[in-house]
């Protein structure tokens, strides 16, 4: 059978300041022989929204709608260097927890394994979506989208970092410390 190495780390998002793909690869150590098992995919592409430019500078806070992602890009984020404008002495950041309203049918349709996330938005469901540096503003210490101006009947919009076919509404229910949401219905602004 094929044999393929481990995943490389994610790439940085290839454009700063504005919605775009990340990416990772891995390579075949060795290729499949008499009707061994083909290869696995080499490569996926991933949503991101980088909040700095590569010379150091804030940007990309002027996004609205929302833009969501998997949590599991933070852990990614966090790898990575952190804005110095930062202390890191503490965990710094909210959550929000909103009801969705409406999404459209390309999110359920989504099924790119990197993507496979957005199978999991429902209509009717609570989800959380924290707000972490970078994607807080340093000044006014909120994410783009995170409805705080907006009492709970105000519909808000959303979209999918890496399928902006995949977006809806939604309202907001209230900010918390932390979430406590399923992995599963838990998200973070980008």
């Amino acid at each position: 059978p094929c044999v393929v190495g481990e995943w490389s780390h994610w790439s940085g998002c290839a454009e700063q300041c504005k919605p775009d793909l990340r990416m990772r690869r891995r390579y075949v150590q060795q290729e499949p022989k008499n009707s061994g098992e083909p290869c696995p995919a080499l490569e996926e592409k991933a949503g991101c929204l980088e909040y700095l430019t590569y010379q150091g500078k804030d940007c990309g806070h002027e996004h609205v709608p929302a833009f969501i992602t998997t949590s599991e890009y933070s852990k990614e984020r966090k790898r990575r260097a952190v804005s110095p404008l930062w202390s890191s002495d503490k965990e710094v950041g909210y959550c929000v927890e909103f009801r969705t309203e409406s999404l459209s049918h390309h999110c359920a349709l989504e099924n790119r394994p990197y993507a496979r996330w957005m199978q999991y938005l429902r209509e009717g469901h609570t989800v959380c979506v924290a707000c972490q540096p970078p994607a807080m503003n340093i000044d006014t210490h909120r994410c783009s989208g995170d409805g705080h101006n907006a009492d709970g009947g105000k519909i808000l919009h959303w979209e999918a970092v890496g399928n902006s076919r995949c977006q809806g509404t939604w309202k907001k229910v209230r900010q918390l410390e932390q979430c406590s949401c399923p992995p599963v219905h838990s998200f973070i602004f980008t």
